[in-house]
């Protein structure tokens, strides 16, 4: 997998990842297996409410930020600990960041949301990436309110 181009198939907007904080995320997932993790998404342009378009421009993540996954099956279900959460999203906004999106993994795949991502998502706007683990796939959708959007993944390295 290219680090310019992680996972796009079929996606008409971008979430462009700072190296650093690709390389958190996929790191907190190997650390973390085979339980999933998650983290909250630190960056700019995360302010789109429904979703955005592609004319919006591609997000940035700069940060990743790890948060305690607290579910009751953590090897399949993910639950960000919500003092935690808020914590770490107080310190983005606190460096004048936006929250672009939340992270977790799936340890046995796939790089896509679940049922269960997709009957829990809460946050219009939100980017949404999800690590599989098994080829190291990143994949990103946006949620609507309605519905996920995928989102092109884009790595771009110093």
């Amino acid at each position: 997998m290219s680090d310019d181009e992680a996972d796009s198939g079929g996606a008409s907007a971008a979430l462009v990842f700072s190296g650093d904080a690709y390389d958190a995320v996929l790191d907190h997932a190997r650390d973390g297996a085979p339980e999933e993790v998650c983290g909250v998404l630190g960056g700019t342009g995360g302010g789109e409410e429904g979703g955005g378009s592609a004319a919006d421009g591609p997000r940035r993540v700069e940060t990743a930020l790890p948060v305690e996954n607290v579910a009751e099956m953590r090897r399949t279900r993910y639950e960000l600990d919500p003092a935690e959460q808020l914590d770490r999203i107080e310190a983005i906004e606190a460096d004048g960041g936006d929250v672009v999106g939340f992270y977790h993994s799936h340890p046995k795949g796939p790089s896509e949301p679940s049922p269960t991502d997709r009957a829990e998502a809460t946050w219009p706007g939100a980017s949404y990436v999800v690590v599989d683990l098994r080829d190291e796939r990143v994949g990103s959708w946006r949620w609507t309110g309605e519905e996920f959007r995928r989102e092109a993944v884009r790595v771009e390295r110093d």
